[in-house]
């Protein structure tokens, strides 16, 4: 079995088995980059735990929050999530928070194969710390020697995620730029470039074996950076981008929007007593950072672990916000289009203030906010399939609809890695301008969870605030979906500070499959310990809440 013959979405196997993870949150105080600062972390560790299992076991995972001084909610999200909606952990749509000293067990199928990671999905929690390498073993089209593991590559924030929250929502301007980068949770703010280190110490290390082939398994689980992501004097071959198999295509630099994944085979193909630097750079034309490099050393057999590598940088061209073109992009297992769609809708991405002065990124004209005291699958499985209470749910029922195409402009001249739970979306086009109805690849088309949408070109804003003053060319996405996993799934930017800020709606998806399903009681106990919290102490949401 191999990925050029097997269709991921229906030909999952079943082992039988269970892998059993138990997670702890807590804050603590650490320093991956020397600089000690109150972090929320899982199992007393930045990143958190990698959680492994193969291509249809089972994950059983219990979350216990433990996060204090003050208390906060938390939820962590994981994949696809076939035929478990009500596990994917998004507070207010599968389940309410997991309430302070509460515990919650999330138990689903690994379905999907490849490389990913885990996060917190309550406000911008993620971005203090609650994230970690997930990795599900299965078929492969490519022949490599060694599985090197997850290389994160993230940017890096010295104040706290809830501070930075509340700049973006509530103030003037942009949210503060990105202090560091990390490589696998580690920088050295005396270590930025390769001439000011005096020691490697506080950096991640990788180790190749000479004539061997490499996997990598690069992951950007980041807050707001694209990173350009090089190895000094050699070349990559990309074969996955999220979780899907593409026809291998060689490259010197990996983009990754925050949330993606790419997978790279590497051959070891310098002498054995080589060292060189393994580089990730935030876009300096796309993204805020204060300092955007990362270092890590890839160290020969034979090299000398004590020396500064002097090893050269790749070049790297950094004008473009998006991704790898569409037709470099081929799944392995062909999956055409349904062409026409049974339905197609038009978002369209803006950003302005309300009369309160706050930031909101907007979706046809409407922000949203989470209500942690209700879950909408919950209601949904009640029979309640309406959501007329509250239009900031940001709530599309696209009813019995086989089929679902979504043709996305954004008119702000800021990129976003859009990101869908529950489904590989076919990314059918992309430009600039009005889409033509011309599509890439229609009888296999380019499919991934997460993927980047450049700004739009043209457009004057104000320094001081960010308002538009004049429209300029807005970019376009084409993406759509089978519907063939009833639930209710958000769509939203993965940028921490854009969904913080509202840029985010909920897909409900065969309303009337979901009314006949019977949810796990555990899901409505999480309502009702979320409940009990909340009516004796404040809830601060003061963002989205996701």
């Amino acid at each position: 079995m191999n990925g050029s013959n097997t269709n991921p979405y229906e030909q999952s196997p079943d082992t039988g088995v269970y892998r059993n993870y138990n997670l702890t949150i807590k804050r603590a105080y650490l320093a991956p980059d020397g600089v000690n600062k109150s972090m929320i972390i899982i199992n007393g560790v930045y990143p958190g735990p990698m959680l492994e299992a193969n291509w249809g076991d089972w994950f059983n995972i219990t979350v216990n929050n433990e996060i204090c001084d003050p208390e906060e909610g938390t939820t962590l999200h994981w994949l696809l999530q076939k035929r478990t909606p009500y596990y994917d952990g998004v507070p207010s749509v599968g389940q309410c928070p997991i309430a302070p000293g509460k515990s919650f067990t999330y138990t689903f199928k690994a379905d999907l194969y490849g490389t990913s990671w885990y996060h917190s999905h309550y406000s911008a929690q993620y971005a203090a710390g609650i994230a970690g390498p997930m990795i599900i073993y299965g078929p492969t089209n490519v022949h490599y020697d060694i599985d090197v593991g997850p290389v994160a590559v993230s940017d890096w924030y010295h104040k706290e995620y809830f501070d930075i929250v509340q700049t973006e929502v509530m103030a003037d301007g942009p949210p503060p730029p990105s202090d560091n980068n990390l490589i696998n949770g580690k920088g050295d703010l005396n270590c930025i470039f390769p001439s000011n280190c005096t020691s490697v110490a506080n950096l991640a290390t990788f180790d190749f074996t000479t004539g061997k082939t490499h996997r990598l398994r690069l992951v950007n689980p980041g807050a707001e950076g694209i990173q350009r992501f090089t190895i000094d004097n050699h070349t990559m071959t990309i074969f996955a981008n999220d979780f899907v198999p593409v026809r291998p295509y060689e490259t010197r630099v990996v983009t990754l929007g925050v949330g993606q994944r790419t997978d790279v085979l590497v051959d070891a193909n310098l002498s054995s007593d080589s060292a060189v630097w393994m580089r990730s750079d935030i876009s300096v034309n796309c993204s805020s950072p204060t300092q955007p490099h990362a270092l890590a050393v890839i160290y020969y057999p034979e090299a000398n672990r004590n020396a500064i590598p002097t090893s050269a940088a790749t070049p790297v061209v950094d004008d473009y916000c998006g991704n790898d073109n569409l037709d470099l992009t081929v799944p392995y297992f062909p999956f055409p289009a349904t062409l026409p769609p049974a339905t197609t809708l038009n978002l369209d991405i803006t950003f302005e203030k309300n009369a309160s002065n706050i930031n909101l990124w907007k979706m046809n004209g409407q922000t949203f906010r989470a209500d942690y005291n209700e879950a909408l699958l919950l209601l949904a499985s009640q029979g309640n399939t309406s959501f007329p209470d509250d239009p900031e749910w940001n709530v599309y029922n696209f009813g019995s609809n086989t089929s679902i195409r979504m043709i996305v402009k954004n008119h702000y001249p800021r990129d976003h890695p859009m990101h869908m739970h529950g489904h590989n979306f076919q990314i059918l086009a992309e430009g600039f301008g009005d889409w033509n109805d011309s599509i890439a690849h229609p009888e296999n088309a380019q499919r991934r969870d997460v993927q980047l949408m450049p700004g739009s070109q043209g457009t004057t804003v104000n320094k001081t605030d960010g308002a538009v003053i004049e429209p300029g060319i807005p970019s376009y996405m084409v993406i759509q979906i089978d519907a063939d996993n009833p639930g209710v799934w958000p769509f939203h930017c993965h940028i921490a500070w854009h969904v913080s800020a509202g840029l985010y709606i909920n897909i409900f998806e065969r309303p009337d499959d979901i009314t006949e399903k019977e949810l796990p009681s555990v899901v409505a106990q999480t309502c009702t310990d979320w409940a009990a919290w909340s009516s004796r102490d404040v809830v601060d949401q003061v963002d989205s809440g996701e």
